[in-house]
C-alpha cells in the first residue's frame, strides 16, 4: 500500500491510537484504542502533522489497521467538537537522526550504559516543528521541503553555529553534502520563519566569526531570533578541557549590545540573545524581561533566570515564622540567584540552598536539569538535615526516572530524608513552601 507524495513514493505508515473520547467523531466511526491509522483519504500518514493536515476537510475515510486487516471508516466531523483522538506519539514512524558528528555534540559525551532513549541524536524537522528541537537541515530531503513548505510548519529552529564554510566543516562535521544556508535561503523564500542557535566554542566560532554570521543572519527577514549559547562538555570526552573564562563571557555579552540596538532600531526587537550562563559566569546583571522581547529563546535556556526572579519577587510575600526547615535541591550554576531570592525575601534563617556538584556528567555540566539520581541522593545524605528537601521535578522524566535511571520514588529510601518533588518554576515553589510541612 503506497501512494506518491510530493513526488516520491510514500510506504505506508501509520500511528496507533491512544485514547478516543467517547462520542466523538472518530469514536463513533468505529475506530478503536489500539487500531492503527494507516491513511486518510488515501494518502499514507507519516506523524501528528500529516493527521492533522489530511483531516481538516468535514468528513474524510480513514483506512486503519486492526489485527492485521486493514479497514476503512467514514468519518464525519462534528461541529463545535475535536475529533476525540490521541495518538501513542506525534511521530509515527522513525524519529530522524542527525547524520553529522558535530565536535559539540552532547549525545556523543554521555557515559556509557543509559537507557537507550538518552543516545537518540534528534535532527527531525517535524519536532522542531513541535517541540521547538533544534535541528541542521542537513538530512531534509527535496520531499521534506516541499511538504514543510505546503504544510507551512513554521517556525522551524535551526542550529546554525556559523556561516563560514571551514568553520561549519571544524565544527558540524557533516558526513553528506552540508546544504544548511542553501535551506535556510529556500525556507525564509517560502515563508517560513525559523530561531536560530549558535553554540559558541571559545576561539572557533566566536569573536570575528560570530559577527560575520550575524550578519549573514540579519540580512534574511525570515529569521525571527538569534540565541548564543556556550560549549557545554562532560568529562566523558577529551576534546574540550574548558568553555568560556568569566571574562570572556563578559565580553560576548557586551559584544552583542551593538546588534541589540541595531535590531530593535530596524525590526523593534533584539533579535540575538545571550544564553543565562553567559551572565552568570560574567557576573552580568540578568537583562530586565522587556529586554527578552517575547522570549522567543525561552525553550533554549535564554530568559529562564529573569522569568523566574520576576515570577518569584511578584509572589505573595511569606512568613518565615510560618515555614518549615527547607532545603532547596539545585545545580550550582543557579545557586546564588536562588540564594540571592532566599535572602532577600527575608526566608534565609528557615531555607537554605543545597547546590549539587554534577559528578555524573561532569565537565562543566552545571544546570540543574541535568542532575543525576545518585548525585542529588549523595549530597542529601551528606548534608544530613532534619529538613525538608525541595527538588525540582525538572529532573525527572515522564516515567518518574533521573538521568541514571534511579526513580523518583527511591530518593527517599536513598537518603532517609523528607524529599519532595516541586514544579521548577517559581510560582511552584513559593506555593510548596507556603504549604504546611
Amino acid at each position: 500500500m503506497a501512494t506518491e507524495r510530493y513526488g516520491e513514493a510514500m510506504a505506508a505508515e501509520g500511528g496507533r491510537i491512544a485514547t478516543l473520547v467517547p462520542g466523538g467523531a472518530i469514536a463513533t466511526s468505529g475506530i478503536e484504542v489500539g487500531d492503527i491509522v494507516r491513511e486518510v483519504d488515501d494518502t499514507p500518514v507519516a506523524d501528528i502533522l500529516d493527521w492533522q493536515w489530511y483531516t481538516a476537510e468535514d468528513d474524510f475515510i480513514v483506512t486503519i489497521e486492526r489485527d492485521g486487516e486493514l479497514f476503512e471508516a467514514e468519518v464525519e466531523r462534528i461541529a463545535g467538537s475535536p475529533l476525540g483522538v490521541e495518538f501513542e506519539g506525534v511521530v509515527f514512524d522513525e524519529v530522524r537522526q542527525c547524520m553529522n558528528s558535530c565536535a559539540f555534540c552532547f549525545v556523543a559525551q554521555l557515559p556509557a550504559g543509559l537507557r537507550p532513549a538518552l543516545y537518540v541524536r534528534d535532527d527531525d524537522y517535524r519536532l522542531s516543528f513541535l517541540h521547538g528541537n533544534f535541528i541542521t537541515l542537513t538530512n531534509l530531503t527535496e520531499h521534506d521541503m516541499a511538504r514543510i513548505a505546503e504544510q507551512h510548519l513554521s517556525p522551524l529552529h535551526i542550529s546554525l553555529h556559523a556561516v563560514d564554510e571551514d568553520v561549519r566543516s571544524k565544527l558540524v562535521c557533516p558526513t553528506v553534502e552540508d546544504t544548511t544556508l542553501d535551506r535556510i535561503d529556500e525556507l525564509t523564500s517560502a515563508g517560513i520563519e525559523i530561531h536560530v542557535q549558535i553554540v559558541l566554542v571559545p576561539g572557533v566560532n566566536d569573536g570575528e566569526v560570530l559577527e560575520r554570521s550575524l550578519a549573514w543572519l540579519s540580512g534574511r527577514d525570515g529569521v525571527l531570533s538569534v540565541g548564543i549559547v556556550p560549549l557545554g562538555y562532560t568529562a566523558h570526552q577529551k576534546r574540550f578541557e574548558r568553555s568560556f573564562t568569566s571574562q570572556e563571557s563578559r565580553d560576548l555579552v557586551r559584544s552583542l549590545g551593538p546588534w541589540q540596538q541595531r535590531m530593535r532600531a530596524e525590526r523593534g526587537i533584539g533579535w540575538v540573545y545571550a544564553a543565562d550562563e553567559f551572565y552568570l559566569a560574567a557576573g552580568e546583571t540578568i537583562p530586565v524581561a522587556e529586554e527578552y522581547d517575547d522570549f522567543p529563546q525561552y525553550e533554549n535556556g535564554i530568559g529562564l533566570v529573569r522569568a523566574f526572579i520576576d515570577e518569584f519577587t511578584a509572589a505573595d510575600p511569606i512568613d518565615s515564622n510560618s515555614l518549615s526547615k527547607t532545603v532547596l535541591v539545585t545545580g550550582t550554576l543557579f545557586a546564588p540567584v536562588l540564594a540571592g531570592l532566599v535572602r532577600d525575601a527575608g526566608l534565609e534563617a528557615v531555607v537554605r540552598i543545597l547546590p549539587v556538584t554534577n559528578r555524573f556528567f561532569g565537565g562543566n555540566v552545571s544546570v540543574t536539569g541535568l542532575l543525576a539520581g545518585g548525585d542529588i541522593a549523595d549530597a542529601i545524605r551528606e548534608d544530613a538535615s532534619d529538613a525538608r528537601y525541595f527538588v525540582p521535578d525538572i529532573v525527572v522524566n515522564s516515567d518518574g526516572l533521573l538521568l541514571d535511571d534511579v526513580p523518583a520514588g527511591d530518593l527517599i529510601s536513598l537518603t532517609g530524608a523528607r524529599v519532595q518533588l516541586v514544579g521548577p518554576d517559581a510560582a511552584a515553589l513559593t506555593e510548596a513552601l507556603a504549604a504546611p510541612a
